[in-house]
C-alpha cells in the first residue's frame, strides 16, 4: 500500500498499490546443480517491450470473428491429454506474488473479477510444467527444469502487453510485467478469462524454458512458449494454422506461426518431439540450426518447414486433417470423422 504525509499542503496520492504472495509452494526436490546449465535468461530481452501471442485490444472484436479449432488429435485434445495426468504432488512449484501496483486502475477491476490470482496463477505454472518437464507418471528423469524460485506477476499501467525477465535479487526469481491497460481493453468481456490465462501462460514459459545460453532465435523462444499456450487450449479467435506460411514465411517467424509449425513436428514424430527440443536447448552451449535439428529429429529445419508447408496445402486440398473434415469443423460444427 502506498504511504503518504498529511502535513502542509502535501496531496494524498491517487494510486494505490496491492501485493498478494501466494505460497502454493511442495516440498522440493533437492535439483542438482551439475545437471542444470545456465539458468535462462529474460527471453529474449525485450526491445523494450515484448509481446506475447494475444487478441488485438480493440474496443469492440471483428463482427465475423470465430475461434479457430485446435490441431485435431484422433486420441486426445489439448490439456487433458494423458500429460496431465502428473499428480499435482509431483510437480515442485515457485513461490508465486501477484503485485498490481494501481488498484483503482480499471484493469485491475477487470483482472480480479476474470482471475481467480490463487487458483489460475497455479494452474498455470502446472500447465507449462507439465508441458515442457513432465509425463505420467511421474517425472520424465533425463529432462531437467531450471531453478526457479519465485515468479512475481506485476499488473501496472505501461504500454505494448507484456514481458518476462530476472528479478533484481537473482534470475531465479522472475518478474512477469502485465499491462493493467492491455487487460482493460480485451473484448469481449466473455474472452477476458482466457486471454489473462493464455498471456500468463505465455510467459511463464519463459520463467521455465532453456534458450542454448542465449544463442536460439528469438523466433524459436516464442514458438514455444505459444505451443503451450496452444496445449492448454488458450489460441485467442485471431490465431489461424498454417498463416504466415507462404513464399516469403519462415519458420522462425515466432508466436503463433512457430507454434503451429511445432505443434506439426510433434504429430510428426510423436509426442515429447518438442520437450526434448526444450531439453536440447539447456545442454547446447552454441546453437547451429543444421547441427541442432538433424540430431533431434534427422532432418535439417528447412526441410521440415517445407514438408509442413506440404502437408498443409494437402489437407487444404483434401479438406481433411487426421480424418475430420476440417471445412466443417472451421464453420464451428461439431468435427465428425469422414469416411475411408
Amino acid at each position: 500500500m502506498s504511504r503518504s504525509s498529511h502535513s502542509g499542503d502535501q496531496s494524498i496520492p491517487h494510486t494505490a498499490a496491492l501485493d498478494i504472495e501466494i505460497d502454493t509452494r511442495r516440498s522440493r526436490k533437492d535439483l542438482d546443480p551439475d545437471l542444470m546449465g545456465i539458468p535462462p535468461r529474460s527471453t529474449p530481452v525485450p526491445p523494450p517491450v515484448f509481446m506475447p501471442g494475444m487478441s488485438p485490444a480493440s474496443s469492440a472484436p471483428p463482427a465475423e470473428a470465430t475461434a479457430t479449432p485446435l490441431p485435431i488429435r484422433a486420441a486426445s485434445s489439448g490439456h487433458h491429454d494423458e500429460d496431465a495426468g502428473a499428480a499435482d504432488s509431483d510437480i515442485a512449484l515457485p513461490k508465486l506474488r501477484l503485485r498490481i501496483d494501481d488498484i483503482s486502475h480499471p484493469g485491475a477491476a477487470v483482472f480480479l473479477s476474470h482471475y481467480d490470482a490463487a487458483r489460475d496463477f497455479e494452474h498455470c505454472v502446472r500447465s507449462v510444467l507439465r508441458h515442457l518437464y513432465y509425463i505420467s507418471p511421474p517425472v520424465q528423469k533425463h529432462l531437467h527444469q531450471p531453478p526457479t524460485r519465485s515468479v512475481t506477476l506485476i499488473l501496472r499501467d505501461m504500454p505494448g502487453v507484456a514481458y518476462t525477465t530476472g528479478s533484481d535479487l537473482d534470475d531465479d526469481h522472475k518478474e512477469i510485467h502485465f499491462s493493467l491497460a492491455y487487460i482493460a481493453g480485451v473484448q469481449p468481456s466473455a474472452r477476458r478469462h482466457a486471454e489473462i490465462m493464455g498471456v500468463v501462460t505465455h510467459e511463464l514459459v519463459h520463467c521455465y524454458q532453456w534458450n542454448a545460453r542465449g544463442s536460439c532465435p528469438g523466433g524459436l523462444i516464442e514458438g514455444v512458449a505459444d505451443w503451450v499456450r496452444l496445449q492448454c487450449e488458450l489460441a485467442p479467435p485471431h490465431w489461424k494454422r498454417g498463416e504466415g506460411t507462404g513464399d516469403d514465411g519462415k519458420w522462425d517467424a515466432g508466436y503463433q506461426r512457430t507454434a503451429y509449425f511445432l505443434d506439426y513436428l510433434e504429430q510428426r514424430f510423436g509426442k515429447g518431439t518438442v520437450r526434448q527440443l526444450n531439453e536440447k536447448l539447456r545442454v547446447t552451449k552454441k546453437y547451429e540450426a543444421k547441427g541442432f535439428w538433424t540430431e533431434l529429429v534427422g532432418r535439417p529445419v528447412e526441410n521440415l518447414w517445407e514438408d509442413y508447408r506440404e502437408a498443409l496445402k494437402k489437407e487444404k486440398d483434401d479438406g481433411t486433417r487426421d480424418g475430420v473434415d476440417v471445412k466443417t469443423c472451421e464453420q464451428g460444427a461439431v468435427p465428425t470423422a469422414t469416411q475411408a
